[in-house]
C-alpha cells in the first residue's frame, strides 16, 4: 500500500505540474486508476460576461473526484487549465469550445459551438493588435522575422529576469540554423497565426527528440538541432496577467519564433510591442526564460554609422583612439563613448570629437574595447594592437616567489569563473588544518566533458615558468576524482587547447582538504602545438615558457560527461606574475 501511495501522490504532483492548478480531489478509498468520465455524463455552461465581447465559461457536470484536472480550449487560440475561464470573443463568428478533464486514467472531452454577433472595434484601434497584425486593413496580415542583426535575438535568462544577462545571440550567431529564414505572419481575421519556416527549424537539445522534428542536426559543435519540420495551422490571442500582456498561440503542434525552447503553455510574455519592434520572452521546457527579437519583414532599422580608428601618438608606444560620426539619423543621439585600452586604462566622454589617448608600459597584446552607447542601442567594437617592446621608463620586476592568485575570500588577483559549469563562492565545508579559510570555491559539472573554472589574467599579461614553475591549489572532494590543471593561451581562440600543458592529480580522500602542487618542470605541452612544441615548458629557450600562457583551467573528471561532477577547492597560487600585485604564499 506504500508504493501506491507514493504513486499516487508523484501523479498528483505531475498533475500539478502540468496545469498550474489545483486539482479536485475527493475522500474515498485509494485506487490505483481513476478512470475519466464518460463525455455524455459531461457539460459545461456559457453565460455572458462583463460585456457583449467576454463570456463566462463554467463546468457544470459532472462533480469530479479522485485526482483529475480540467482544462477548456476556447476556440479563439487560448487555453485555460481550470474548471472556470472568462473568453474574449472580439470578433463575430462560430467559436468551437472544448472542455476536457484528464485523469491518471486517461482524459475525456467534449465540445460546444458558440456563435457570436458582435463586434470589438476597439481591437482595430488597440495598439496591440495593430503593432502585431497589421489591423483591419492588412488583409494578408502583418509579417515578422527574427531580429538576426542585434545582439539577443536569441538570449537566456533566470525565470524571473527581465533580459538575457545570461547569453544573448550576436549579430547572425545561429547563421544556416533554419531560424532566419522564418516568418511569422499574425492576421486580424480568424486570429490566424502562420509559421513559415521553409522546411526547417532551429530546436533546443531537449526538444529535437520530438514527433513532429526530423532528421536532427547538431550545430557549432553544440547540442541544439536544425530539424525538418512542418508546422501545423494556428491562431494567436493577446491575454493579460499579473505580470503583463502574454501572446498565446495554439496549434496542433510546436508553434515559436525561430527556435524552440519548449515554451511552458505556449506563452509568450510580451515585454515590448512597437510598430517595429517584436520583444518576447518565454518559460523554457528547462525552467528558464528565453527571449526573442522579431522585427517587421523587410523593415531596415535606422542605423547611427561611424568609425574608430586607433592610430599611433606622439611618444613611444603612445596610441590614441579617433571617434568619426558618419551619419546620425534625424531625431537620434550619441550619448557617450568609452574606450578600454585593454591595459587597465578606461577613458569616456559624450563629446563625439574627443580623442583618446594611452602610453604603454609593457609589451603585449591588447584588445582595445570602444563602446558607444546612443539612442538606438549600446554597440561595442574590439581592435587588437600588438606592443613589442617595453617603454623605456618602464623596469620589470619579477619575484622568484609564488604568490596568491585567487583565495576566494581576501585575495582576488584575476576572478576565477566557469565555462559550462557553476563556480561560486559558498562557505568552508571544513574550517580545519589545512584550510580554516571562510569562504572557498564551490564547482559542479553536469554532463559536460570538459567544463572547467578558469582564471585568466588581464590583457598584456603571462605567466613566465622560467624561474618558478609550481602551481597550487587546495581541493575536497571524493576520493578517486581527478582534478587536472592546465595552462592555455587564449590567442589561439577555438584552438586554445591545443596550446596547452597539464597536470592532474587523483584525490586521495572523501571530504578532506588535500594540498596538491603541480609543477610543470620537464613536462611536454600539447603535441598538437606545432611550431610551439616543446618536450620542457619551463625551458627559457622555449617560446611557450614566457609571454605566452594567460589562462589556467581547472577541471574536475575531465573526458568524463555523464553525470554531476562536484569538488571544493581553495588557495589557488603559482609563480608571479610580472606587473600584477598579490599576496605572498608563506
Amino acid at each position: 500500500m506504500k508504493n501506491k501511495k507514493y504513486f499516487n501522490l508523484m501523479w498528483l504532483f505531475a498533475l500539478i505540474v502540468m496545469f498550474g492548478c489545483e486539482p479536485y480531489m475527493e475522500d474515498g478509498p485509494e485506487s490505483s486508476t481513476n478512470l475519466p468520465p464518460d463525455p455524455s455524463t459531461m457539460d459545461f455552461s456559457i453565460a455572458p460576461g462583463a460585456d457583449a465581447f467576454h463570456f463566462k465559461i463554467d463546468l457544470v457536470s459532472p462533480q469530479v473526484s479522485g485526482i483529475s484536472a480540467v482544462s477548456f480550449n476556447l476556440g479563439n487560440g487560448a487555453t485555460v487549465k481550470s474548471s472556470s475561464a472568462t473568453a474574449y470573443y472580439p470578433l463575430p463568428g462560430d467559436y468551437t469550445i472544448t472542455m476536457t478533464i484528464l485523469t491518471n486514467g486517461g482524459s475525456s472531452s467534449i465540445t460546444k459551438t458558440h456563435t457570436t454577433t458582435e463586434t470589438d472595434y476597439s481591437i482595430f484601434t488597440d495598439e496591440k493588435y495593430v503593432f502585431l497584425s497589421g489591423g483591419a486593413n492588412a488583409t494578408e496580415g502583418k509579417a515578422w522575422v527574427v531580429d538576426s542583426l542585434t545582439w539577443g535575438h536569441f538570449g537566456i535568462g533566470p525565470a524571473g529576469g527581465t533580459w538575457p544577462e545570461w547569453w544573448g545571440a550576436n549579430p547572425l550567431q545561429k547563421t544556416n540554423s533554419g531560424a532566419y529564414d522564418d516568418e511569422f505572419v499574425f492576421k486580424i481575421e480568424g486570429f490566424v497565426f502562420d509559421f513559415n519556416n521553409n522546411g526547417d527549424s532551429y530546436v533546443k537539445d531537449f526538444r529535437k527528440d520530438l514527433p513532429y522534428y526530423s532528421n536532427p542536426e547538431p550545430l557549432y559543435g553544440e547540442a541544439d538541432c536544425r530539424v525538418s519540420y512542418s508546422p501545423s495551422p494556428a491562431t494567436w490571442t493577446i491575454t493579460n496577467k499579473a505580470d503583463g500582456d502574454y501572446l498565446i498561440l495554439s496549434s496542433e503542434t510546436p508553434a515559436f519564433f525561430g527556435f524552440d525552447y519548449g515554451a511552458v503553455d505556449n506563452e509568450f510574455r510580451i515585454d515590448e510591442l512597437t510598430e517595429n519592434k517584436l520583444a518576447l520572452s518565454c518559460i523554457g521546457g528547462d525552467g528558464n526564460r528565453w527571449y526573442y527579437l522579431l522585427i517587421p519583414k523587410g523593415y531596415e532599422p535606422p542605423k547611427i554609422e561611424y568609425a574608430v580608428d586607433v592610430q599611433a601618438g606622439s611618444g613611444v608606444n603612445a596610441y590614441e583612439v579617433h571617434f568619426t560620426v558618419n551619419n546620425i539619423p534625424s531625431g537620434q543621439s550619441i550619448d557617450n563613448i568609452s574606450v578600454d585600452f585593454g591595459n587597465g586604462t578606461v577613458q569616456e566622454s559624450t563629446d563625439v570629437n574627443e580623442v583618446f589617448t594611452n602610453t604603454y608600459m609593457r609589451k603585449g597584446t591588447y584588445t582595445i574595447t570602444v563602446t558607444t552607447t546612443t539612442s538606438l542601442g549600446v554597440y561595442t567594437e574590439t581592435q587588437t594592437l600588438e606592443i613589442t617592446e617595453n617603454h623605456p621608463d618602464y623596469e620589470e620586476f619579477l619575484l622568484d616567489e609564488m604568490v596568491m592568485y585567487n583565495d576566494f575570500s581576501e585575495v582576488i588577483m584575476a576572478a576565477v569563473q566557469g565555462q559550462d559549469c557553476a563556480v561560486e563562492t559558498v562557505d568552508n565545508p571544513m574550517r580545519l588544518y589545512p584550510n580554516k579559510s571562510t569562504k572557498v570555491a564551490f564547482y559542479s559539472k553536469t554532463d559536460n566533458p570538459w567544463a572547467n573554472a578558469f582564471m585568466q589574467l588581464p590583457s598584456g599579461y603571462r605567466f613566465d615558468l622560467r624561474q618558478l614553475s609550481t602551481f597550487k591549489i587546495q581541493v575536497y572532494g571524493k576520493a578517486g576524482d581527478v582534478v587536472l590543471l592546465k595552462l592555455e593561451n587564449t590567442d589561439w581562440g577555438g584552438d586554445a587547447w591545443m596550446s596547452g600543458v597539464e597536470l592532474t592529480y587523483t584525490i586521495q580522500q572523501n571530504d578532506t582538504w588535500e594540498v596538491v602542487e603541480y609543477n610543470f618542470k620537464g613536462i611536454a605541452n600539447n603535441g598538437s602545438a606545432g611550431g610551439f612544441f616543446t618536450n620542457d615548458v619551463t625551458d627559457s629557450n622555449a617560446a611557450v615558457s614566457h609571454d605566452f600562457y594567460n589562462v589556467i583551467r581547472i577541471m574536475l573528471n575531465p573526458g568524463n560527461g555523464a553525470g554531476t561532477h562536484e569538488f571544493y577547492f581553495d588557495e589557488l597560487a603559482g609563480p608571479h606574475v610580472e606587473g600584477i600585485k598579490s599576496a605572498k604564499v608563506r
